[in-house]
């Protein structure tokens, strides 16, 4: 019997973005309202649904083979896990999410230690609980349904520990961040079992090169342009490169074929500049991966 990957999708807000990035890695996932099986074009892979906040637990347990899920959801659960590599979805954001300690903005605390005996409200309550216990600082962390921050400024609790990417949400709800907890990304995960399996490693490795290399080639383009051969100098040091661009000669011609690649934001500045120096036939193409 052959084997079979099964491999966890994180669903809700990195849903959309890991079935673009897998269709740019050259997976086809096809997720439908009615259901938690994904569909894909793949007969070594089983896909499935699962929330980020179990995804685990569920690798731990090796129900799931692997799967896709933020960092800070695997310390929460104390996941045993394989972390294969980080994700760091460039259309979500770049920014690594914080976990922040968070007070009323007229609140006298300042530290950690200042919260002895208070109530704190949290998605993250064994994270939470784990920290202050570290430190020697009784505390009650309770678990919020959702609207944590309103839970402060309404007085029914002394201080909460939430998520953020700047800041600026727990400011203009005029709250103060006392210090920063955890930063997470998300994560490509292993169970233990599945990586001692030489078919299933392979698999999970194939998965984790195809997507990095996608995850790089993200806002990178290759810029291509043919060049007289006296402006070749001049040309090169325009043009920023992961390593030297690439030079060939044209048949029968003294003009050179230059390549290169680059972020797409430069292209707009050294476009204009390439012109002056003589570049014709300038082609801007995407990349799917850069490996």
């Amino acid at each position: 019997m052959s084997q079979v990957l099964n491999f966890g999708i994180p669903k809700g807000s990195l849903e959309d973005a890991t079935v673009a990035l897998f269709k740019k890695a050259g997976w086809q996932i096809s997720i439908s309202s009615r259901s938690y099986f994904p569909g894909v074009d793949d007969n070594d892979m089983n896909c499935k649904l699962i929330r980020p906040q179990e995804m685990g637990k569920y690798v731990e347990r090796g129900t799931i083979d692997a799967g896709i899920a933020g960092r800070d959801w695997v310390r929460e659960n104390q996941a045993d896990v394989v972390e294969v590599c980080e994700m760091v979805y460039s259309k979500v954001s770049r920014r690594p999410a914080r976990w922040v300690l968070v007070v009323n903005g007229d609140s006298k605390v300042q530290g950690p230690e200042d919260l002895h005996g208070a109530t704190i409200s949290t998605e993250l309550v064994g994270f939470t609980t784990r920290y202050f216990a570290e430190r020697n600082i009784p505390v009650n962390v309770e678990f919020s349904w959702g609207a944590t921050e309103a839970k402060v400024v309404d007085g029914l609790c002394d201080a909460i520990v939430e998520v953020t990417e700047t800041g600026s949400t727990i400011k203009a709800n005029g709250l103060r961040i006392v210090c920063e907890l955890m930063e997470s990304v998300p994560v490509l995960l292993a169970s233990k079992s599945a990586w001692a399996d030489p078919w299933k490693r392979a698999k999970i490795e194939q998965i984790a090169t195809l997507l990095k290399s996608s995850l790089a080639a993200e806002g990178m383009v290759g810029l291509k342009m043919n060049a007289p051969a006296e402006q070749i100098e001049a040309i090169t040091n325009v043009l920023p490169s992961l390593k030297t661009p690439t030079v060939s000669h044209l048949y029968k011609s003294d003009w050179l074929s230059i390549e290169s690649i680059l972020s797409e934001k430069e292209v707009r500045r050294i476009v204009p500049e390439l012109i002056k120096l003589g570049a014709k036939g300038i082609i801007e193409y995407p990349l799917n991966k850069i490996i």
